[in-house]
């Protein structure tokens, strides 16, 4: 293998519609970008793989396959494989990212599985507590976006996990998503300084004393409606309400995609005219699909673990091998390693307060 590419590990039989949609995935990848950025570490069943191999020339050329004799399923519990997943073709490709062979693993596995696996080997960055799951959204006009976290790995969360939260979101606002200074607001009931329990209180009260000295730009409370409109651009809130609010954005995107094509049907004069819209139902299109923003990442790990969804079709996977791509070329930990310092200060007030 040569060592000026990017090798991403993949988790081949992770994901309900297995083998197929990944090396579809990688396939659409390497049409759309190439074959000079990225080698693929393919962990699964060898045999599976080098059958359906043949079908995809561009995949082989790119491609090693080791051989994975088990697999995670989704409805596979965490305390049932934990001892046993040694052999599965999600921990063995989380293996590879830790060991150093690759810079990235890509799964549409077992989510909780894959957050508790990937924090067991690859480790938390020194002084983050947890890694949070993170991706970006559509958000106000043009391609805007805005960085959600967490989505859903950790449900419960004190003030000094969020407070981590808000350093992990808006490094990945600077470097991912090339939003300077980013604007960070906490999700809650209302944008008022009452509202909320007394964990978002005492961080808002916290963060509202050293807003000067914080490295971005702390606009307080938001609300669910915020997240839409552009106002914001780092999102921070628990896992249990983040992946609600993952998941409500994902099934507006499907209403909107079904109301219009339900309305377009009942008239001639909607058809015709929709042919002179055909540019901006792309750009909608474009905005509201899922699969445009299928991956999301553990951030706050030593090495990169990107989820995709179960259900991903190739569009999707692809998708998510750019964005693990992106990612794996970026100096990411590093900078939020020293960003963890330098607001140290600030955090140890925060645990203060709660004394």
């Amino acid at each position: 293998m040569t060592t000026d590419k990017k090798i991403i590990a993949i988790d081949a039989m992770g994901g309900d519609k297995g083998p197929n949609a990944v090396l579809g995935g990688i396939n659409q990848f390497l049409y759309q970008n190439g074959e000079d950025l990225v080698r693929f570490r393919l962990f699964g069943n060898s045999k599976t793989l080098q059958k359906l191999m043949a079908k995809y020339p561009r995949v082989a050329r790119n491609c090693e396959i080791i051989h994975a004799p088990d697999v995670i399923k989704q409805t596979d519990k965490m305390r049932d494989v934990i001892r046993h997943s040694q052999d599965t073709s999600m921990y063995m490709a989380i293996k590879d990212v830790r060991d150093g062979n690759s810079a990235a693993i890509v799964s549409a596995g077992n989510t909780g599985i894959l957050m508790s696996l990937s924090k067991l080997a690859l480790k938390t960055i020194d002084g983050i507590s947890r890694p949070a799951i993170t991706t970006m959204l559509p958000s106000g006009g043009g391609d805007s976006r805005v960085v959600v976290l967490d989505l859903g790995a950790n449900v419960q969360c004190d003030a000094e996990n969020l407070f981590d939260f808000s350093v992990l979101g808006s490094v990945y606002a600077e470097i991912i998503g090339k939003m300077q200074k980013p604007k960070v607001g906490i999700l809650n009931i209302g944008e008022e300084e009452t509202k909320g329990n007394e964990t978002l209180q005492r961080l808002n009260k916290v963060f509202m004393e050293h807003k000067d000295q914080l490295p971005f730009k702390y606009i307080g409370f938001v609300e669910g409606n915020d997240i839409s409109t552009g106002i914001v651009q780092v999102v921070v809130t628990d896992g249990f309400t983040g992946n609600i609010v993952l998941k409500t954005v994902e099934g507006t995107a499907k209403l909107i995609k079904r109301v219009l094509v339900e309305n377009l049907k009942k008239s001639v004069l909607a058809m015709i005219g929709s042919f002179f819209l055909v540019r901006v139902f792309k750009r909608l299109k474009h905005k509201i699909d899922p699969r445009s923003y299928a991956g999301a990442t553990f951030l706050g790990l030593k090495g990169f673990a990107v989820k995709t969804h179960g259900n991903s079709d190739a569009l999707a996977f692809a998708n998510a091998i750019k964005y693990a791509a992106d990612l794996s070329c970026a100096n990411l930990n590093d900078v939020i390693a020293a960003r963890a310092i330098s607001v140290s200060a600030i955090r140890d007030k925060l645990q203060e307060t709660e004394q």
